[in-house]
């Protein structure tokens, strides 16, 4: 390099540093005094004091102390612990630079100023530190002019987030469509185009405001709280959403039985309907795995009732029969709880009694009205009123309840005035549903510590996978404008930690009677993280009461999905391991391209697919990107497609777009009623050659289904794949993998090799040859082997050139 580009280049990072180092923090802020302690730095103030924390060379947290208080407080959303670092500490004459191996934090002693970047990539800068006004608390950052903005939570906003004032206040919309700027799910965090986040850990409410001055100023603002924020930072976005899950947690695995199929609706009125309604599953053949109790279980109407969290035994004279008749029948029942207990509920006394309730200032069960009636709120974040809740839920699932709806737990209504054990509704409002979840997870720990637990809740906060929740997108508009959205907020979400994040198939909201709707969002629904039809009951959710036309396209969908069930639960134990999201966008295949920042209605559906959604009526064509650096196989017609290109797509009645990367492996397996039957015995494994893949790696996850924690407790199976290719063969290895505590079983492989150009001279397994059919139409190449536990297999393909 000569010394001309050597000086360039550190002309420019000069300039760039101090482009950030020229906004001067709040003025009367003065350093007065630094020390170190391992990995953290303490900067002493004439206002307060500053904790510095590395916890990996990727994090660091940054912590304002005011004078007056004594400690940074309690996070509700980290979980890592800091971990041991290698840092430094360069001091200048007005300068401190504090840094690990990947990311650096310059302290300006005057004026007072603290800036962030990571591997020599300037990040952001704090523009004023903690400013306390009349009514708020606020932080603002200098940012880049061009960096796009994810984050905020659950927005309807497009991918990019920037020039917008979110609120932070849990609150659901009813009916929304394209735009929607305030949902049931928000989240102090916002994350950067430049793979970057600040999350402010803090629970009250408040604001983020993403420029939306356009002064590229990034402001946080609360009512109170703690004053800490962490700042993350990756090379890639696998690595960055590893990071950020190892901060605040990871998704533990679901039991098998989620990723089927659910009967839901709002909702069943009688026992006497879910059986019918499961016994026309069963009839048409249509796989289910669920049946999802609506609010009807616990009382004939739908206002006066709630709280009452007992079965009505007119309308179900007998739930525990019904429950294990169903289960017999392979199908899981799950039932919805509230946190409100009405006035009028046949609980009212108890609770009142028994002080598991929000109070008024003088310790009064603090009531108000809402839709469903007069209303007390149980205190999630109270000993005595998690012991009392629990014991209600355990005592259900005893009786073979096995996975829970937690609705309305924003709290949907939740009044400034009322005062929970730990702070005022407005201090911990954004962080209840987030409780709710831990109470029910941990319960499951406690008293049910060798089932997965499945918890359903439309509200949470950061951190809230790690407490097994599976939320969904709302009470979205039943239309077209309803289904366009539904990628963004998953895409979003996950990028956010939150996996499961998942919309009401079919739509929720409106009697909106339109099977190609219908039809296309069930599409969708193979390829999200849970397949779960739902809405009001005027026009019916399930497949089994639709038109027969609508019937057999939904039928399809949802027998694909079980189809997909092995790669589908390959995904979910990444994700589990890495934090890797299941949807992701398609800029994490291509990080430089800043056109693909915009796009959400194509995805990734974990590493092997590229999907594409329909989301306007009677669409024929659809353009759709294919990312650079992979080819790519239409997974209906075969048809290649090269990266880096876009495509017309014609559309067809029965499926979506779909593509699968080439050197993928596919695990399929046959259909079935439900996944009571789930067996890897018999095993269709599909790889999709291209001479262009020299080499390439998948996997297959297996475990009971059941067991938490199966992989930690060596209760798994793991088949690892390898290709290779040459001009003259393909080569491909099967290597099985099997926990201390597992028993595997041997596995028949039916072999399906795609794009097959020419009939193979060989096909070999190990040393024998074996018998193949190949299909010169199609370009596929089948054949049939067998794994045995503990035992590796090689396969050989001799080419014709």
């Amino acid at each position: 390099m000569s010394k001309r580009i050597v000086l360039r280049i550190s002309i420019l990072l000069i300039v760039a540093l101090a482009s950030f180092s020229a906004f001067a923090q709040n003025s009367q802020r003065v350093y007065q005094s630094h020390k170190v302690n391992g990995s953290q730095l303490v900067l002493v103030t004439n206002d307060g004091s500053y904790e510095i924390q590395f916890y990996n060379q990727n994090i660091v947290e940054t912590a304002f102390i005011p004078k007056g208080e004594t400690d940074k407080g309690e996070s509700h959303a980290v979980v890592l612990q800091p971990e041991r670092t290698s840092v430094s500490l360069v001091e200048k004459e007005n300068e401190l630079q504090f840094q690990s191996k990947g990311m650096n934090v310059t302290v300006s002693k005057s004026p007072f100023d603290i800036s962030y970047s990571y591997k020599g990539r300037q990040l952001l800068s704090e523009k004023e530190g903690y400013i306390k006004t009349d009514s708020t608390e606020n932080i603002d950052f200098t940012i880049d002019k061009d960096e796009v903005l994810f984050g905020g939570g659950a927005r309807v906003l497009g991918m990019n987030r920037r020039g917008y004032r979110l609120q932070l206040y849990n609150r659901a919309h009813y009916g929304y469509g394209t735009h929607s700027e305030l949902m049931n799910y928000t989240m102090p965090l916002v994350i950067s185009s430049k793979m970057y986040a600040v999350h402010f850990d803090n629970a009250p409410i408040g604001y983020l405001d993403l420029d939306s001055k356009k002064t590229n100023t990034l402001r946080y603002e609360s009512i109170s709280g703690r004053k800490v924020y962490q700042v993350i930072a990756s090379d890639t976005w696998e690595g960055f959403t590893y990071e950020f899950t190892n901060l605040t947690g990871r998704q533990p695995m679901l039991p098998r039985w989620s990723f089927g199929n659910f009967s839901s609706r709002f909702g069943y009125h009688s026992e006497r309907e879910c059986r019918a309604t499961i016994d026309q599953f069963l009839k048409d053949s249509i796989p289910v795995d669920a049946i999802i109790l609506d609010l009807f279980w616990f009382g004939k109407e739908m206002k006066g009732e709630m709280g009452n969290l007992a079965f009505e035994r007119d309308s179900f004279p007998t739930p525990e029969k019904m429950i294990a008749d169903l289960d017999a029948k392979g199908v899981k029942t799950i039932l919805i709880t509230e946190p409100f207990i009405l006035t009028t509920s046949k609980r009212w006394e108890e609770v009142v009694k028994e002080e598991v309730l929000g109070t008024d200032s003088i310790g009064n069960p603090y009531t108000y009205d809402f839709y469903f009636g007069n209303t007390g709120l149980v205190d999630v974040f109270k000993p005595k009123a998690i012991d009392w809740f629990w014991n209600i839920y355990k005592g259900l699932a005893n009786k073979g309840v096995a996975g829970w709806w937690g609705d309305l737990g924003e709290p949907e209504v939740h009044p400034a005035g009322l005062l929970h054990v730990n702070g005022s509704a407005d201090e911990v409002h954004n962080i209840y549903g987030h409780y709710w979840a831990k109470l029910v997870y941990e319960g499951y720990q406690k008293d049910f510590p060798n089932q997965r637990p499945f918890i359903l809740m439309r509200a949470g906060a950061v951190g809230s996978q790690r407490y097994g929740m599976v939320p969904w997108t709302g009470d979205v508009s039943r239309s077209w404008d309803g289904l366009k959205p539904q990628t963004e907020i998953s895409l979003q979400m996950g990028l956010q930690g939150i996996p499961y994040m998942h919309s009401d198939l079919g739509g929720f909201a409106g009697d909106n009677l339109d099977d190609e709707l219908y039809t296309r969002w069930l599409q969708y629904g193979v390829f999200q993280a849970i397949f779960r039809p739902h809405a009001q009951e005027a026009v019916p959710s399930e497949p089994v009461f639709r038109e027969a036309k609508t019937k057999a396209l939904a039928k399809k969908s949802i027998q694909l999905r079980y189809q997909l069930m092995p790669y589908n639960y390959t995904i979910a134990f990444d994700n589990n391991q890495t934090g890797l999201p299941l949807m992701r966008p398609l800029f994490f295949e291509e990080q430089n391209n800043k056109e693909l920042l915009s796009v959400s209605d194509t995805y990734l559906w974990g590493d092997a697919f590229l999907v594409s959604t329909i989301t306007d009526a009677g669409l024929k064509e659809k353009e759709v990107y294919m990312p650079a650096n992979s080819v790519w196989f239409d997974f209906v017609l075969e048809q290649k497609y090269d990266g880096g290109k876009s495509y017309i797509i014609t559309t067809e009645e029965d499926h979506i777009p779909v593509f699968v990367r080439g050197g993928s492996f596919v695990p399929m397996i046959k259909g079935m009623q439900n996944t009571k039957t789930y067996s890897l015995k018999n095993l269709e494994l599909n790889y999709y050659h291209d001479k262009s893949v020299e080499g390439s790696k998948g996997h297959l996850y297996n475990d009971d289904g059941v067991t938490p924690d199966a992989y930690k407790k060596g209760e798994y199976e793991m088949l690892n794949f390898t290709s290779k290719t040459s001009k003259s063969k393909l080569q491909i290895a099967v290597n099985t993998e099997t926990g201390s505590n597992y028993k595997s079983v041997k596995k028949n492989i039916n072999w399906v090799i795609h794009n097959i150009e020419k009939q193979p001279k060989k096909v070999s397994l190990g040393k024998k040859s074996t018998d193949f059919i190949w299909d010169k139409e199609s370009k596929t190449l089948r054949f049939t082997g067998e794994v045995k536990s503990k035992e590796n297999q090689s396969i050989t393909i001799k080419l014709a050139r």
